[in-house]
C-alpha cells in the first residue's frame, strides 16, 4: 500500500521537525491497521494552520463559531465505484497548530505527539469513523493509541 500525503504548512512558527516526520509511512501504517487492502494507493492532504482558519472552517462547515483542534473533510463515497488502478483521494485533514501547541503544553507532552495524535484522529474520520457517543469515542481513542504505538510514538495520556 502506498500513501501520498500533501503536506501544507501555513504557520510561520511551526517547528521544522513537522515537515520531516515520515507522514507517508505513518498514514500507510495506520490505514493498513484499520482498512487493509493490499496494493491499494491513497492520497490525502494534511494542513497545519492557525486558530483563525480553523474557526472560519468550523463556522462554515459545522456552524460552530469557535476554533477547534482538527477537522476532517472526507471525499470518500461508498456508493460510487472507484477505479482500483488509481489512488483514492481520502480528503483533507486540517489541524490548528496553535491549538495543538496549547493542548500539548496543557497535557505535558511534545507538540509532535499532539500533531500526530490529531492527524491520526483526522484520518480515522476520513475512513468513516465517528464518535457520536462515549462508546464510539472510547473505541476511536483506543484505535488512535494503537496507531501511534505502532509507529513508535507514545500516545498522550487521556484524562
Amino acid at each position: 500500500m502506498t500513501v501520498t500525503v500533501y503536506l501544507e504548512l501555513h504557520v510561520p512558527s511551526l517547528p521544522s521537525e513537522v515537515a520531516a516526520l515520515p507522514w507517508n509511512l505513518w498514514f500507510a501504517t495506520w490505514i493498513g491497521m484499520v482498512e487493509p487492502k493490499a496494493g491499494k494507493a491513497y492520497e490525502l492532504t494534511l494542513r497545519l494552520t492557525t486558530d483563525a482558519e480553523l474557526r472560519v472552517l468550523n463556522r462554515q462547515y459545522r456552524d460552530r463559531d469557535t476554533p477547534t483542534d482538527v477537522l476532517a473533510f472526507a471525499t470518500r463515497d461508498q456508493a460510487l465505484p472507484f477505479p482500483s488502478e488509481e489512488p483514492e483521494y481520502l480528503g483533507d485533514i486540517v489541524i490548528s497548530a496553535e491549538t495543538a501547541q496549547r493542548q500539548a503544553t496543557a497535557a505535558n507532552h511534545p507538540f509532535l505527539t499532539e500533531v500526530s495524535w490529531l492527524a491520526c484522529h483526522g484520518l480515522l474520520h476520513l475512513l468513516g469513523w465517528d464518535h457520536p457517543d462515549e462508546v464510539h469515542l472510547s473505541r476511536m481513542l483506543a484505535q488512535q493509541a494503537r496507531c501511534l504505538e505502532t509507529v513508535g510514538l507514545t500516545p498522550p495520556l487521556l484524562c
